[in-house]
C-alpha cells in the first residue's frame, strides 16, 4: 500500500478540552521515492511479460536485384491465444514477421489485419496460454498523470521508461495521410523500436499504443488511445480491415462567398471543393459534380477536407447524410447514402 503523504494527529490544548489542532508530520523523501518506485515495479512485473519484440523483413525492388530490408518494433499480447497488437508501420508490407516473447522464444507470425489510418495492426503467433496486457479506458486520462512505456527501443528488449501525460486530444497524421484524432502526448523518452509498445497507467492498464516521436525534439512522444485501439482491434478480428464511411470524392480547400455558408455564430467562408467524383460512389449517386463546393454535412460546417474526414469517421456505414453544396452560385441540398470505404493495397 502506498503511504499517505502526511500523517495527521489531533492534539488537545491544555485548558481547552474541546480544541484540536493538526500537527503535520512530513514523510521522508526516500519513502515517497520508494513508493513511486514500487508502483512502477509492480506495473512492469504485471505488463512486461506480455510485451513482445517484432522483427520484420521487407522486399525492396532494385533495378538489378531484390533486396531484403530488416525492421523492428514492439507490440503486446492482447489475447492468450497469440494475438499481438502493434503499429501498422511496423508490419506494413512485411514478407516475414517474427515475434520474440518475453522469455526469449521466437515464433513466426501472420498478419491478421492492419489499419494505416490509425497506425494499428494485429498479428498472431500459434501459441496458447500466453500472458496478456489489458486495455484500459483512455477517456479517463488526465494531463499530468504518470505513465509507463515498455518496449524495445533501438533493439534493447523490455526497456522501461516513465513520464507523464503532457496533453490530450492531439491530432496526428497517420502513415496514409488520414488524421488520427484524440492522440495522447507524453514526455516519456521513446526511441525507434518503441513503436507498437504499450503506454500503461499505474494500475497496469494499457491506455495507449506508442506510435510516433518528433525527430530532433525531446519529450514529444505520441500514442494512439486505448479506446481507439479497442474499436480497431474488433474490426480487424472480425473483417481483417476497418470499415469506414466513404463519400467518394477528391477535394481541396476552397473559399466560398459568405452568404452561402451556414451561420454558426462565427465568420467563415471556406468549404471542400470537389475536384473529382469516383464513379459509382455515394457522391456520384447523390448527384455531386466536379466544381461543387461542400459547405456542410448534416448541418456541421466544413472548413477543410480534414473536417469532412472527421465527420465521416464518426458516421456509421449505410447512414444517409445531408450535404450543403454551393453550385454555380446557388446553395443546394443533396442526400448521400454512405458506403464502406473500398479496400486498397497500400
Amino acid at each position: 500500500m502506498v503511504r499517505k503523504l502526511y500523517d495527521v494527529q489531533p492534539v488537545v490544548h491544555e485548558g481547552d478540552r474541546f480544541g484540536t489542532e493538526d500537527t503535520v508530520t512530513p514523510v521522508e523523501p526516500e519513502t515517497l521515492l520508494d513508493a513511486f518506485s514500487q508502483a512502477v515495479v509492480r506495473v512492469v512485473q504485471r505488463v512486461a511479460p506480455a510485451v513482445v519484440g517484432l522483427q520484420v523483413v521487407r522486399s525492396l525492388g532494385l533495378p538489378q536485384r531484390v533486396a531484403e530490408v530488416p525492421g523492428a518494433g514492439s507490440g503486446f499480447l492482447i489475447a492468450p491465444d497469440g494475438y499481438v497488437l502493434t503499429n501498422s508501420h511496423v508490419v506494413h508490407r512485411a514478407r516475414r514477421i517474427v515475434v520474440s516473447l518475453a522469455d526469449g522464444t521466437e515464433l513466426p507470425a501472420q498478419l491478421v489485419g492492419e489499419d494505416p489510418a490509425t497506425d494499428l495492426a494485429v498479428v498472431r503467433v500459434q501459441a496458447s496460454g500466453l500472458p496478456v496486457a489489458e486495455l484500459g479506458d483512455s477517456d479517463r486520462l488526465q494531463v499530468g498523470q504518470l505513465v509507463i512505456a515498455i518496449g524495445n527501443p533501438l533493439g534493447l528488449q523490455a526497456s522501461v521508461v516513465t513520464g507523464v501525460v503532457s496533453a490530450l486530444g492531439r491530432s496526428l497524421r497517420g502513415p496514409d495521410g488520414r488524421l488520427i484524432e484524440n492522440v495522447i502526448q507524453t514526455d516519456a523518452p521513446l526511441n525507434p523500436g518503441n513503436s507498437g509498445g504499450p503506454l500503461v497507467d499505474t494500475r497496469g492498464k494499457v491506455i495507449g499504443v506508442n506510435t510516433a516521436i518528433v525527430a530532433g525534439a525531446q519529450g514529444l512522444s505520441f500514442a494512439v488511445p486505448a479506446n481507439t485501439a479497442q474499436w480497431v482491434v474488433g474490426q480487424l478480428l472480425r473483417e481483417g480491415r476497418v470499415r469506414r464511411a466513404w463519400l467518394g470524392i477528391v477535394g481541396e480547400l476552397r473559399s466560398v462567398p459568405g452568404r452561402y455558408v451556414p451561420e454558426r455564430g462565427e465568420p467563415r467562408a471556406a468549404g471542400v471543393a470537389v475536384l473529382q467524383v469516383v464513379e459509382g460512389s455515394p457522391a456520384a449517386r447523390a448527384g455531386l459534380r466536379a466544381g461543387d463546393i461542400i459547405v456542410s454535412l448534416d448541418g456541421v460546417p466544413l472548413r477543410s477536407p480534414t473536417d469532412l474526414q472527421r465527420v465521416l469517421s464518426r458516421t456509421p456505414v449505410g447512414s444517409t447524410v445531408t450535404l450543403g453544396v454551393v453550385r454555380q452560385g446557388k446553395l443546394l441540398t443533396l442526400e448521400a447514402e454512405l458506403a464502406a470505404e473500398p479496400a486498397t493495397n497500400r
